[in-house]
């Protein structure tokens, strides 16, 4: 792909010359190993180049879409562990009852569901019918500046809703599994025994069995959530990484799509990174047997 030729488009009245001036300004004539030394010396500097879809520097455009992203990521992110452990915990307790069987059937029916198809539905049901939410958008229409941070929330409850749909449910239905298993062990039996209850069972072995993988689990879905982000952001009209990797795959902006690589290749590497600085601190058998 030629960065020369798609930053000029359909425009075919540019002389050679003219090209030429924009080739020798972005060092496209140059020899790729000198191109590639080059890139690496700036983006170590934060500088990603220029982007010819939104005529500003890569930079600019990343740390106002990350600012939103990170944001909309976190808030998925954390409500996803929150209520995919606390029902997933609750379905344990409730095994093979009523209240089992209902958390199950809806976990199931939202792991199912694409999530694109449940963005649509919250945005015709609570933005176009109820009008409780804005249809679209990061931020009030027209007010890029100084926004405030209850206004950026409201803007982002459909969307982190949406995007934290579906790990919910599989973190429910993983956590559901493993307490089970804690639950019907030898030494839950013997608890019982001594005549403790399911909670204080739960409180003292349960949580402790099934941190490590659900955190294990809930950490590596950070890639999912970013990857979910692309649709979820185009649908809500959110400013944000998804939106604009769009659109800069759409225009072949070559310099916006390897920044955006590397963050988002970052923001996974640090995620697995304190995955494992957490894993001591859950679980101190590892840290011992890692001393030995």
């Amino acid at each position: 792909m030629d960065p020369v030729e798609t930053y000029i488009g359909s425009i075919k009245r540019i002389s050679t010359e003219q090209r030429q001036t924009v080739r020798e300004r972005w060092g496209v004539d140059k020899p790729l190993s000198t191109k590639i030394l080059n890139w690496t010396k700036n983006a170590i500097k934060g500088d990603f180049g220029y982007s010819v879809t939104f005529e500003k520097d890569v930079s600019e455009i990343i740390r106002q879409a990350l600012s939103n992203s990170l944001l909309l990521i976190l808030t998925a992110w954390i409500l996803s562990f929150v209520f995919g452990v606390l029902l997933g915990v609750w379905a344990a307790i409730r095994q093979n009852r009523l209240a089992d069987r209902v958390i199950k059937t809806i976990a199931y029916l939202f792991s199912s569901i694409p999530s694109f198809w449940f963005g649509i539905l919250l945005l015709l049901i609570f933005s176009v019918k109820l009008k409780w939410f804005p249809i679209g958008y990061s931020s009030p229409i027209g007010k890029a500046e100084q926004v405030l941070f209850s206004e950026k929330l409201y803007h982002m409850i459909l969307p982190a809703l949406t995007l934290s749909i579906m790990e919910i449910s599989t973190i429910c239905l993983y956590a559901r599994e493993k307490l089970i298993e804690v639950l019907d062990s030898d030494y839950a039996l013997y608890e019982y025994a001594r005549g403790k209850s399911v909670i204080e069972v739960i409180k003292e072995h349960g949580i402790r069995n099934i941190l490590l993988p659900v955190v294990t689990l809930q950490f590596g879905s950070i890639n999912e959530i970013i990857g979910g982000t692309l649709l979820i952001e185009s649908i809500f009209s959110y400013n944000g990484i998804g939106r604009i990797t769009i659109k800069a795959g759409l225009r072949g902006d070559l310099p916006l799509i390897l920044a955006i690589t590397i963050v988002t290749a970052t923001i996974v590497f640090v995620g697995n990174l304190i995955a494992n600085m957490l894993y001591p601190l859950i679980d101190p058998r590892i840290k011992e047997e890692v001393a030995n």
